[in-house]
């Protein structure tokens, strides 16, 4: 285990903070010190950072925030419901022909033309509901891409999830568009970035709006896959569905996520960028943390940049562990982390043979080091 320390914060009392990590990753210091000061915020209590935290705006991406009386809007984003979803395809791998799945994946960022008011019914939404936004994957780290598996390295565990090797799988990450964001900023205009109290009545109107942004977002999902599926001939089964972005009842209390799945929802998808592997892993609960699971959570929107977008060009992006840089290979800048933090690796790599829409301008961790980290890593806390 990691060593502990009492971190003076001054006028404002800090929240226990655990970073999970292995000496050889590097995490950027901007980063750990928004961690830090977020750990300040009135009513957090505990605050976790996982091995692909990297700086956001105002608030670290790739941890998780406990409160026991406080729900902060602000932490969780304006992406609420942001998440991947991971589906078994028709289309056998020995068949599966990259170059012909390309020419038809074109003309999807238009709006979807289905029936979008039955649809969000059938949901339990209103129809009215930010229809016209259905079935857009949206800017930023968002995608779709279709995956085929490369080694399997726990064979039962594989099978016993209707796994099937023979498969092409797709894996889309988006979330609920528009709607996260205007729920966030109804709540910053009336209040800013102050917290909401648990039990009072603005909480809970908060909460009645991010569950409804939560569902759209698990709808836009399936309806982008649905829409890839039509495209290219073939149909699918969901596998998982696991929301990054979002604030839950936990242990009686409230645990906020940014960029953070959860532990205790079974097996995960590990994304890595474009051209790197993909992996699907399995949380082990076993001596876990009851408050904040450990893991609690993995930071799955790409993985954590390596660096902020604005400085990395385009040539960055074609180096997806940051091996163009020193800095991103350097072990000092590294936050030693949890040895309570496991994995089972159920099959990895999954390698990426065609993309619909990627990122570009940013170099992404890879894959592998976060996955290694989880299962490695030691914890520190501060």
């Amino acid at each position: 285990m990691g060593h502990s320390r009492e971190d003076d914060a001054g006028s404002l009392k800090k929240a226990s903070v655990t970073l999970i990590a292995s000496p050889s990753s590097w995490i950027e210091q901007a980063a750990i010190d928004q961690l830090s000061q977020n750990a300040t915020l009135e009513g957090i209590e505990r605050v976790v950072g996982l091995p692909d935290l990297h700086a956001g705006r105002g608030i670290a991406v790739g941890a998780a925030f406990w409160s026991r009386t406080h729900v902060y809007p602000h932490l969780v984003g304006n992406d609420i419901g942001c998440g991947m979803s991971l589906l078994q395809t028709s289309q056998m791998r020995r068949r599966f022909k990259p170059d012909a799945a390309e020419k038809r994946l074109t003309g999807l960022e238009g709006p979807w033309e289905g029936d979008h008011r039955a649809l969000l019914a059938e949901a339990g939404l209103p129809e009215t509901l930010m229809g016209e936004a259905l079935g857009s994957i949206g800017g930023g780290n968002h995608f779709a891409e279709l995956l085929c598996l490369e080694a399997v390295e726990d064979r039962p565990r594989f099978e016993a999830l209707g796994l099937d090797a023979e498969r092409v799988y797709l894996m889309v990450h988006s979330g609920s568009r528009g709607l996260g964001n205007a729920i966030l900023m109804r709540h910053l205009d009336s209040q800013a970035v102050q917290p909401l109290m648990a039990g009072t009545d603005r909480c809970a109107a908060y909460l009645r709006d991010h569950d409804q942004a939560i569902a759209w977002a698990v709808l836009n999902r399936h309806v982008i896959a649905q829409r890839l599926f039509e495209r290219l001939g073939i149909d699918g089964t969901r596998l998982l569905d696991i929301c990054h972005n979002s604030v839950t009842a936990h242990e009686g209390g409230w645990l906020h996520r940014k960029g953070a799945a959860p532990a205790d929802k079974g097996v995960i998808v590990v994304p890595g960028s474009r051209g790197d592997l993909t992996y699907i892993v399995e949380p082990r609960l076993d001596g876990a943390d009851r408050i904040l699971p450990a893991p609690v959570g993995f930071a799955s929107a790409r993985l954590g940049r390596c660096f902020s977008r604005e400085p990395t060009g385009r040539a960055g992006a074609r180096d997806q562990d940051g091996a163009r840089s020193p800095r991103a290979r350097g072990s000092r800048g590294a936050v030693p982390g949890g040895r309570d933090q496991r994995w089972r690796r159920v099959c990895a790599p999954w390698r990426a043979d065609q993309t619909w829409r990627v990122s570009a301008g940013c170099a992404f961790r890879s894959a592998g080091l976060a996955v290694r980290d989880s299962r490695h890593g030691e914890t520190q806390r501060r």
